[in-house]
């Protein structure tokens, strides 16, 4: 994308903004989920701020289909995460490349090194993901016949064993929409730990190799 691009210009001005509106979108979203006995003026303020937001991410994405000049269908095989965030708002925090973008650009030099970056990225998409599914999760699990889920300690529990694929099996969705965002998880754990792993891999590598071209101490 140019620099100076109409949607580069557009991306510069709103990712940060558009960032904290997604905290907000997930304090509101949490504040439903878990505070179960506030008065429902604050349920309904927290809704309403939810659905604003929502709005909003709708509206920059239509924007940037327009500043973009492709057809819809062509913007959204290409603008994939884009398209996730918009249907899934909760998950807008995972935008977290994005905002590193804008805010390098702002500041110069990045100030660390590519595989810190990348370890960086994938350590707060896990923490985000992983809040946000415990949420969606235990408010589909809570009240259900069986469940096995029966507080959110539980429901961070089973997200922590999910994206680190390790599964326990001692606390699972028995609903049809909890199983749907489990595998969501599982998905986005095994990207998440492989492209730590990758890094972590080639950095070992890239140390190795260096230390083995400079050759032994004295030589």
């Amino acid at each position: 994308m140019d620099d100076d691009s109409p949607a580069a210009r557009w991306e510069q001005r709103t990712e940060i903004p558009l960032f904290l509106g997604s905290l907000i979108f997930i304090a509101a979203y949490a504040t439903r989920v878990l505070a179960l006995g506030i008065p429902s003026f604050w349920r309904g303020l927290c809704l309403a701020t939810m659905l604003t937001l929502w709005a909003l991410f709708a509206a920059d994405y239509l924007v940037r289909w327009r500043l973009g000049g492709q057809r819809f269908l062509r913007f959204v095989s290409t603008h994939f995460l884009h398209t996730v965030v918009v249907v899934l708002p909760l998950l807008r925090p995972l935008r977290i490349v994005p905002l590193y973008d804008v805010i390098q650009r702002r500041q110069g030099e990045p100030r660390l090194s590519l595989y810190a970056r990348v370890i960086a990225y994938a350590s707060l998409s896990t923490l985000l993901l992983g809040f946000s599914g415990a949420l969606a999760v235990y408010q589909e699990e809570r009240g259900a016949p069986g469940a096995t889920m029966k507080t959110f300690g539980d429901a961070v529990w089973w997200a922590a064993s999910t994206l680190s694929t390790v599964g326990y099996g001692d606390v699972i969705p028995v609903t049809t929409a909890g199983r749907v965002i489990a595998t969501g998880m599982m998905a986005g754990g095994l990207g998440l730990l492989g492209a730590v792993t990758g890094s972590f891999s080639s950095w070992l590598m890239q140390t190795f190799a260096r230390e083995g071209d400079e050759g032994p101490p004295g030589r």
